[in-house]
């Protein structure tokens, strides 16, 4: 498609022989928000990480559109705050893609990364330890990293666990001006009630895809039974399976039945 920003075929992710995301098909057009949801363990952050490579398809493909710049925030928890770095340095590393690691920065890079803190409410910070910084505080200079990178393709997963509502709501509201920016934005997110209200598509997970669209008709009623149901019986130690035989046809499923 040539308006396709994304493209999952027979998509199948997983750890040790073990796949955490099942035969994933479809398209994340350009300039799309979409809310990724799903029970924790339902493979929200395993795609995340098939997007970005940093895990191999066990089978199928995904394919970002060549020339698109990717910015990935992952889970807060995988920053290690105890780093002895400022937030201006933590922010910094979003320049990296274009200037390298060890690439010298230019004349307005610390004005980019000035206006970044101050388009997340942290304006002044630059000098501040990031060992010193709130939930919030730290999220918001997470986002003024993403804004440096200037991605067309933004992952964020899970950016709105611990945080207080008013961080929450400033970060929406970014996440929205993205969008107006007709940038592509998958948030992570475990709040519905969130999703019914800003998200314009949703892709409900139960370590397969249960329905993927407009967010009120991916997140009703009867599709959060239908994941609840999968993710409730599933299997943590069973092999990889192929897409025509392997845990049971899905009306079993539907039914609550488990083969």
């Amino acid at each position: 498609m040539p308006d396709a920003c994304l493209t999952f075929t027979d998509l199948t992710l997983g750890y040790g022989g073990h796949p955490a995301v099942h035969h994933l098909s479809g398209t994340v057009r350009k300039g799309s928000l979409t809310a990724v949801v799903g029970a924790n363990g339902s493979g929200k952050s395993t795609l995340m990480k098939g997007i970005v490579g940093m895990l191999a398809p066990m089978t199928g493909r995904c394919v970002v559109q060549p020339g698109m710049r990717v910015a990935y925030l992952p889970q807060q928890s995988e920053l290690d705050r105890s780093f002895p770095a400022r937030v201006a340095d933590l922010v910094s590393l979003g320049l990296w893609p274009r200037r390298g690691l060890l690439g010298r920065h230019r004349a307005g890079d610390r004005e980019a990364v000035a206006r970044a803190l101050s388009a997340v409410g942290l304006e002044g910070f630059e000098r501040r330890p990031i060992d010193t910084l709130s939930g919030g505080q730290i999220q918001r200079a997470l986002f003024a990293r993403v804004l440096v990178q200037d991605a067309d393709l933004i992952l964020l997963d899970e950016p709105f666990n611990a945080i207080d509502t008013r961080t929450v709501g400033d970060l929406v509201e970014l996440i929205k001006r993205w969008h107006g920016e007709e940038r592509t934005v998958l948030v992570v997110v475990h709040d519905l009630d969130l999703v019914r209200e800003n998200f314009p598509q949703a892709l409900l997970l139960a370590r397969r895809p249960v329905a993927w669209g407009d967010a009120r008709e991916t997140l009703a009623p009867e599709n959060l039974l239908r994941a609840r149901r999968f993710h409730e019986a599933w299997d943590e130690d069973a092999p990889w399976c192929e897409q025509d035989h392997g845990h049971g046809d899905s009306r079993a499923w539907e039914q609550g039945r488990v083969p």
